[in-house]
């Protein structure tokens, strides 16, 4: 086995890496090896998969733009609110579910350059927040346990069992680099900066509710331990009262425009999106276990890595942001009565999932271990992808 050394300790003095006062291009020099492994890491996946497609006989790039979710964020920047599927069963599926910063990005970016279509810009916009996440994931991993776990953190992330989302007209890679920001944001007392972040979080995705409660949390703590901190107290409040008007913009925006307070919910009930505080997933396990106990052993395998993950983030003792923040996404994403297969994707934002493995990989003294593992769980990500993306059900 090779030897280890002891993880780094997280920062808590609210010293700033040196790094991170400097020019942009300087930054950008400090974070380029986990920019370029993450490229080098999603670039593999998209090769596996066009490479799948190719001897199926499949169109790949299609997967990307043109099914699911996609055509959803899509038909919202052509036309707006107000279409309604009507399912065979009578179940209704509004496109109210969906919240408009994805297709607003898309309808700008096409209006800005006309010959790209809206397909084309949801992907150009995805790709370019992927880049961003993974920059700001590297930045929290960076300040909180060293620049090399900080790599190892972003490019870990891009090679996530579905992270081939992340280069998808999805809103996860958008998604994620609000959040990150947002929380590198609170990590530097710029309390400002990250309710704002939080604001564009919030119209991303309904679990921007995360972010908010991380932010709230951080907030009050700092509010209790200002003294001889420097830090402004109205500016604390400020960010934490900012968080969450994104997402309770939108709430009321379907509220008013449905004419009910509580239409959001009923348009995520329509979708059967609903929180049920996990009975629903326990009766899927006990179902596949009561069918096929080779599939149920393995679901109860993957909670039981899920639960490892989180403990072996929680015993590093990261920053309480980011703690409440990724665990706040799991428990989101576990909660709910929706679609089961859709529940990886969901917990993808919640990159404290990989800070155990990171940090580990970090503390290797054998330099090309890391390499190795990142490559293996690339290609592994890779090929999972090109078979989910290739298959018949949504991600």
């Amino acid at each position: 086995m090779p030897e280890t050394q002891a993880p780094p300790r997280p920062r808590t003095d609210g010293a700033e890496p040196a790094a991170a006062a400097r020019p942009f291009a300087d930054a950008l020099r400090y974070a380029a090896p986990a920019l370029l492994g993450y490229a080098a890491v999603r670039l593999t996946g998209l090769a596996i998969l066009l490479a799948v497609a190719a001897a199926r006989g499949q169109d790949g790039v299609l997967r990307l733009h043109g099914r699911w979710d996609s055509l959803w964020y899509q038909r919202i920047a052509q036309h707006g609110y107000g279409h309604t599927a009507v399912l065979p069963d009578g179940t209704l599926h509004s496109d109210l579910a969906f919240f408009p910063l994805l297709p607003a990005l898309e309808r700008a970016l096409h209006a800005l350059v006309p010959p790209l279509d809206v397909a084309g810009a949801g992907l150009l916009v995805s790709w370019a927040a992927s880049v961003a996440a993974a920059w700001g994931i590297f930045a929290v991993g960076a300040r909180l346990y060293g620049r090399r776990a900080g790599v190892l953190l972003a490019v870990l992330w891009g090679a996530y069992p579905t992270a081939f989302v992340q280069s998808m007209a999805y809103t996860e890679a958008l998604f994620t680099a609000l959040a990150a920001w947002s929380l590198y944001a609170v990590l530097r007392d710029r309390w400002v900066s990250a309710g704002l972040l939080a604001v564009g979080a919030g119209l991303t995705r309904p679990v921007a509710a995360a972010l908010v409660a991380a932010i709230a949390v951080a907030g009050v703590r700092r509010l209790a331990a200002r003294r001889g901190s420097g830090v402004r107290p109205r500016r604390v409040v400020a960010g934490v009262l900012l968080a969450p008007l994104g997402w309770l913009g939108y709430v009321c925006f379907v509220a008013v425009r449905e004419g009910r307070p509580f239409a959001y919910f009923d348009v995520q009930a329509g979708w059967d999106n609903r929180i049920d505080g996990g009975v629903a997933l326990a009766r899927f396990v006990a179902g596949q276990l009561a069918v096929n106990a080779f599939a149920g052993a393995g679901l109860c395998a993957a909670f039981a890595v899920l639960g490892w993950a989180l403990w072996a983030a929680l015993r590093l003792r990261p920053a309480l942001p980011v703690a409440v923040y990724g665990v706040a996404v799991v428990v989101v994403s576990l909660v709910g009565s929706g679609y089961f297969g859709s529940r990886p994707r969901l917990m993808m934002p919640s990159f404290l999932l990989l800070l155990g493995p990171a940090v580990a990989l970090a503390g290797l003294r054998r330099r090309w271990a890391p390499a190795v593992v990142v490559g293996a769980a690339g290609v592994a990500s890779g090929a999972y992808g090109a078979l989910t993306l290739l298959g018949a059900g949504p991600p």
